[in-house]
């Protein structure tokens, strides 16, 4: 196998060239800086392992290689690798968490335990010096211990216990290296020791627990970091944030326990030992040595009798989070003649020397996301990586050379060259974070906006100011883009404010200057497009709100400190529009193209902003945040086009035009935690992702014939749209759709008639609200409208004539587009109760009898009396009325009378669901 046979450093040998998905994970920037980074191998490869985001990335740093473990769908929580570096586990926390357990050298997952016993996940894990065993202790509210023989291919933990809330929330664990039936964990608090046995068949445990208070040892102890046991087998260490270390004395040690003893060790605190005055964050214990780690970035060796060796520092390391030591070891260099300390050296081989321990490079790891290769023999600090210590929301790409800038909230905005991977150039803002990036069409200006609400323009290349900066928002500048000819730049602020700025001349070089603001919404902005006038080949500025507003400026008659606006449609009655872009030029008529939170896409004709199709958009846990046409390769076909889009935790990408066909579309987790942004190269094929909390970002490789490939698998025409329909083209759904299409005909000719029938394969268009609420879909009147129109206008661009009638083939595709893409829940109603009714005397929110009337008649799209009356006798009147009588469904005196006896004076959404709509209500 591949296991077997495998060698360190063999995982960069295979051939990765060839994909068969649309999108192929290239690259990851960034990394999780509150999990540890380890060396596995130091020398010609400098292989380091670290975790991004739910990714574990083996990173070849010498060379520019990464390689990638991907199996987790949430963002990874905790890892370990074994002593010899081999073996590495991760765990997850989020729905469906797992644990996974690698093989470093070939890179293939060699156990998955699906059944965590855990909801929450796995905060902190740890693997036995053997490699046999991994403990985890679960993230939930009482947390649970569990041991587990990774090698075997049981899927339950073979020891576990749960541990009481009063001792604090355990976030670190690690097994004795001298007995693997030992382990100990700590919380901020609490310190707890660990035995497990497997003895007939029975698996039990015993933990015991330690608190100390100020008065424990006179002294202030601070909160403990991490805990290990002493390389004497008598003793246990936690390094606390006072700088001081615990010395925990355990009685009768075991290497291996035969009978469990009443309970694991008489085990006592017995001094607290002051080492320093700074918190210590990291304990390890290296051969005969033990190693510290502080917030002030020192490296301290110490002996078995915690007495000082030497020390490694540097004025740039920050808080270390991680000290991992290489396996290679070097020969020791001789020792400098007059050495009178021989224990206090690196070098020496005396009876208290640290021998062969320090001849070993390692890599720190700092809480501010840089990391460091130390050389024990030069005391060399090489850095090796300094990424984003905050939230990485930004993300553009150059309009014509291979370089992606990426802005962070810490103020980092960096340019890297994606071909070869290279970083170019950085400069760090002192005075607020980055949350958007925009490269002018031109590629000589990029602009960012601030969370303070400041604007810059830099060069492109050396990401200098060529202006001073514009403070024309008091809030975090959501959105910023440059027109098609670089005259004008626009920004969006989380005050739904939109100001736009206007490149001038001045002295004979180009500058920029405020135009004008305006407060264009009343609910967040979600996007600012600009486009081009067809006629005259200006610039057109749209914004588009979760207020359903679009906003159309006219940019040319805008003077200083006046925005005009030349149109406001409403773009949507129901749900909110959530992304918008220009949609490509595919027919004679020119659209824009939107998303909203139904997961619904529509093309809008972009001079009368009429809606001309209602399409189902790709369904993958979450609505579309952003979309954009991904530009077209020289190789590519030029009636070929592709979108792409992120979700909350997906990138994917969109075959157009769109149809519905769920087939012609794909999604790949990139960001769990959640997609702040993406950028596309200017050639169309890398598209980058960025991760926003999680401080990383991605580079995916494009694959369009995969896609290609998949949308052909799926069937053409009508066979992808059958799928989606209940029971498919042989359920009973269908018939009864074929009998309601063909009953229709039979109305239109006349049910009486005697005369010859002819049958169609088509209905008229006034016939679809009919047809469409009879299989169980009720469209409000404005999307009937939009549903009669986009089929009565579909051929009008082209031929200049109406479509009167639709065949069962479209009309099966203008459901699927049209319906719900999720049923309708019952949380949904009890919001809208929420916001319309009160809370009775029981406290539940219910709405007045009256109220519920007099809303559907003035409210919304309103009812006439007549019909409200109408729709209440055929909900209501098809049950006996009280004493036995049936009701008069053509009295509507009557029905206002069902009215005040059928329905209670208070409402509550139950009542609404089970009573009146007479539909079963859910437990």
């Amino acid at each position: 196998s591949l296991v077997w046979g495998a060698t360190p450093g063999m995982l960069f040998q295979k051939n990765r060239d060839r994909s068969f998905h649309p999108l192929d994970l290239s690259w990851v920037f960034g990394y999780n800086s509150s999990l540890a980074v380890h060396s596995l191998m130091d020398g010609d490869d400098r292989v380091l392992l670290y975790v991004s985001s739910h990714i574990v990335v083996i990173h070849d740093t010498l060379r520019n290689r990464q390689f990638h473990l991907q199996g987790h769908t949430n963002a990874i929580s905790c890892l370990c690798v074994s002593e010899d570096k081999r073996w590495v586990a991760t765990a997850d926390q989020g729905p469906d968490a797992l644990i996974m357990v690698w093989d470093s050298y070939s890179g293939v997952p060699v156990r998955t335990i699906f059944e965590t016993h855990s909801e929450d996940g796995i905060c902190a894990i740890a693997i036995s010096q053997d490699a046999k065993y991994l403990v985890t202790i679960s993230a939930a509210a009482v947390q649970k211990v569990c041991v587990w023989r990774w090698t075997l291919p049981a899927e339950k933990a073979i020891c576990s216990t749960e541990l009481k809330p009063e001792f604090g929330y355990q976030d670190y664990v690690i097994f004795n290296p001298q007995n693997p039936h030992e382990f100990v964990s700590n919380s901020k608090t609490q310190v707890i020791f660990y035995l497990w046995v497997r003895r007939q068949s029975q698996l039990w445990d015993k933990n015991t627990a330690w608190l100390l208070s100020p008065q424990t040892f006179k002294c202030l102890v601070g909160q403990f970091s991490q805990s290990i046991f002493h390389f004497n087998n008598t003793q246990a260490l936690t390094g606390t944030s006072a700088g001081k270390l615990v010395v925990w004395d355990m009685d009768n040690p075991r290497t291996v326990p035969e009978e469990l003893p009443a309970k694991p060790h008489g085990i006592t605190a017995t001094k607290v030992v002051s080492m320093q005055k700074d918190s210590l964050t990291v304990l390890q214990l290296l051969e005969s040595c033990i190693v510290t780690g502080d917030v002030e970035g020192q490296v301290k060796f110490y002996d078995g009798q915690l007495r000082l060796l030497t020390i490694y520092s540097h004025d740039k390391v920050g808080p270390i989070r991680s000290i991992s030591f290489s396996t290679i070891l070097r020969d020791p260099p001789s020792a400098p003649p007059g050495s009178s300390q021989p224990f206090l050296t690196r070098w020496s081989d005396s009876l208290n020397s640290v021998s062969l321990t320090l001849n070993r490079n390692f890599i720190l790891s700092t809480s501010d996301a840089t990391m460091f290769h130390v050389a024990t023999d030069s005391t060399n600090f090489e850095k090796i990586m300094e990424e984003a210590k905050k939230a990485v929301n930004a993300i553009a790409c150059h309009p014509q050379e291979p370089l992606v800038a990426v802005g962070s909230h810490c103020g980092l905005l960096k340019v890297w060259e994606y071909k070869k991977t290279k970083y170019l150039v950085s400069r760090i803002f002192t005075e607020a974070g980055i949350q958007c990036l925009s490269y002018d069409p031109e590629g000589h200006f990029l602009a960012a906006g601030f969370t303070d609400g400041s604007v810059y323009i830099l060069d492109a290349i050396s990401l200098q100011s060529i202006c001073k900066e514009f403070q024309f928002s008091q809030c975090l500048v959501t959105h910023i883009s440059f027109s098609h000819d670089s005259k004008y730049l626009a920004t969006a602020d989380e005050n739904y404010s939109v100001t736009v700025y206007k490149r001038v001349l001045e002295k004979g070089s180009r500058c920029w200057e405020h135009l004008a603001g305006l407060d264009s919404h009343y609910k967040p902005i979600r996007s600012i497009l600009f486009g081009v006038h067809s006629d005259s080949k200006e610039p057109r500025l749209l914004s588009l709100g979760e207020d359903r507003q679009l906003v159309e400026y006219d940019l040319k008659s805008s003077i200083k400190d006046h925005l005009v606006v030349t149109h406001r449609d409403r773009l949507e009655q129901d749900a909110v529009p959530l992304c918008l872009t220009w949609y490509p030029q595919l027919s004679t008529e020119s659209f824009f193209l939107t998303a909203n939170n139904c997961y619904k896409m529509k093309l809008y004709n972009t001079t009368t902003k009429m809606c001309r199709k209602t399409l189902l958009g790709p369904v993958y846990g979450s609505p579309l945040k952003k979309i954009q046409i991904l530009p077209r390769t020289s190789s590519a076909d030029p009636q070929q086009h592709y979108l792409v889009y992120i979700t909350k935790d997906k990138v994917g990408l969109q075959m157009l035009p769109v149809d519905g066909n769920p087939h012609r579309s794909s999604a790949f987790i990139c960001h769990p935690d959640g997609a702040s942004d993406f950028a596309i190269s200017h050639d169309g094929r890398y598209i980058f992702t960025a991760g926003g909390k999680e401080r990383t970002f991605i580079k995916w490789k494009v694959n369009l014939p995969a896609l290609d490939a998949a949308a052909f698998l799926g069937g053409e025409d009508l066979i992808p749209f059958y799928n989606l329909l209940d029971g498919g083209r042989d359920g009973k759904f269908f018939r009864e759709l074929e009998d309601y299409f063909y009953y229709v005909q039979l109305c239109s000719q006349g049910i009486r008639t005697l005369e010859r029938r002819q049958v169609s394969t088509h209905i008229p268009l006034e016939e679809i609200p009919s047809v469409m609420r009879a299989i169980g879909f009720y469209p409000s009147e404005e999307e009937i409208e939009e549903m009669i129109n986009e089929v009565k206008f579909s051929k009008y661009a082209d031929t200049g004539e109406e479509v009167t009638k639709i065949n069962l083939g479209d009309f099966i595709k203008l459901y699927i587009n049209h319906r719900p893409a999720l049923s309708l829940s019952m949380k949904t109603i009890q919001r809208a109760f929420q916001v319309l009714g009160y809370d009775n005397k029981k406290g539940d929110k219910v709405m007045d009898r009256g109220d519920f009337l007099l809303l559907l008649q003035c409210r919304g799209e309103q009812m006439t009396e007549e019909e409200l009356a109408e729709c209440l006798t055929t909900l209501l009147g098809r049950r006996p009325r009280k004493g036995g009588a049936e009701l008069d469904t053509s009295d509507l005196t009557g029905a206002a009378a069902l009215s005040e006896e059928e329905i209670p004076e208070e409402i509550t959404a139950e009542i609404f669901v089970r009573d009146i709509l007479g539909l079963p209500v859910a437990e």
